[in-house]
């Protein structure tokens, strides 16, 4: 297996695809091109989150105002019930993650 095959040419959203599952922890691939959250909307998760972003560039924006810009190798820790948005992902190359999601 490899991360980086199967990404198809073109995404009309966002591609998670789980890659891992356990009781305590979920291991996903993310595949971004252009793609971003609702200006409205806020990601509040139950897990803790660790991702690290393989392929293109990102920005997260925390709900206290904090913006995070994101180079491919770039990784952040996201604690559970932290506000958080993707604000911005490059289209060419596609932004892919690699999302540790765990309790």
């Amino acid at each position: 297996m490899n991360i980086f095959n199967h990404i198809p040419q073109r995404l009309a959203e966002e591609l998670t695809e789980k890659i891992f599952e356990s009781e305590r922890i979920r291991i996903e691939r993310i595949v971004s091109e252009g793609h971003s959250s609702p200006s409205d909307f806020w990601y509040d998760q139950e897990e803790n989150e660790w991702v690290v972003l393989l392929e293109g560039e990102a920005s997260l924006e925390y709900e206290s105002g904090i913006t995070v810009q994101m180079q491919k190798g770039d990784y952040v820790y996201i604690p559970a019930h932290k506000k958080h948005r993707v604000a911005h992902t490059s289209s060419n190359p596609k932004a892919v993650w690699l999302a540790i999601l765990f309790i």
